[in-house]
């Protein structure tokens, strides 16, 4: 699944190429995504401005003057900008067509993924009970010392708690925990405020990390050019069961926590 620095990558990727264009008219070759392509949708953005192009947690938010476009790249999903006349590939189930000769072309195997039109994102249900992000101010040592108290969860899964913190997602977790020298089932509430600060920094650094290297390409994410991401040339941890631990070269191990995959070095991290 496309996380936070695969969805960033996107967001500066095509950012430039729509912000300031206005909508000819929405092409839905197939609604029927996770959620159903409202019907609304191709009547209210045509002829509409794109003015900004954000991002909340693993969400793309697309505001023009009055409404919200929400997009979500689900499982396996890509946003490209290509010319209209290029013709769409199979599972290419939405366009949003620019004054430019432009689209915004929405590939998406799976359907696990969304489009979706707001007038009010920040009350949206998807949106509204989600974290700070871990790249803001906001998230910070006092922070997770604070909501990890009392907590028996495994720290990695406290940390894929969008409620928690935004969209840091399992591989990144894993990374940033291998970096702080703490193990993934590590009950949260055991940490203490040095090892909170250790962690947040090495979120930050792993998640700036991978923004450089354009995200994490584990099956077939690919940037806003069609480019995929490098950054699973540099993963320490995550994927590594069996191999040396590039620290101690002690065999890095493999659990199952939340139905997800855990990697971790039994030597180095605590």
């Amino acid at each position: 699944m496309p996380e936070l620095p695969e969805v960033e990558t996107t967001r500066r990727g095509i950012a430039p190429l729509i912000t300031g264009r206005r909508v000819l008219r929405v092409v839905v070759r197939n609604p029927k995504l996770r959620w159903r392509v409202p019907a609304r949708l191709a009547r209210e953005l045509p002829g509409q401005t794109v003015t900004d192009v954000t991002r909340r947690a693993k969400y793309l938010l697309l505001a023009t003057s009055t409404d919200t476009v929400i997009i979500h790249l689900g499982m396996s999903g890509s946003l490209r900008v290509v010319p209209t006349s290029l013709a769409p590939e199979l599972h290419e189930h939405v366009d949003i067509v620019f004054d430019n000769g432009y689209c915004l072309r929405l590939r998406d195997p799976r359907r696990f993924g969304a489009v979706l039109w707001t007038d009010k994102p920040s009350e949206h249900a998807l949106l509204a009970g989600i974290g700070p992000e871990p790249l803001s101010a906001a998230f910070n040592a006092a922070y997770l010392f604070r909501v990890s108290r009392g907590r028996r969860r495994a720290i990695r899964d406290l940390l894929l708690d969008g409620h928690v913190v935004a969209g840091i997602g399992n591989i990144y977790a894993n990374e940033a925990l291998f970096d702080a020298r703490l193990r993934p089932k590590r009950p949260a509430g055991r940490l203490n405020q040095d090892e909170c600060g250790q962690l947040v920094r090495t979120i930050r650094a792993t998640l700036t990390r991978a923004l450089r290297a354009g995200g994490t390409t584990l099956r077939d994410f690919q940037n806003a050019s069609g480019k995929p991401g490098y950054f699973q040339l540099k993963l320490k941890a995550y994927g590594r069961d069996g191999q040396p631990c590039p620290r101690c070269r002690i065999t890095i191990r493999h659990i199952r926590l939340g139905q997800r995959s855990a990697f971790f070095c039994p030597n180095c991290q605590l």
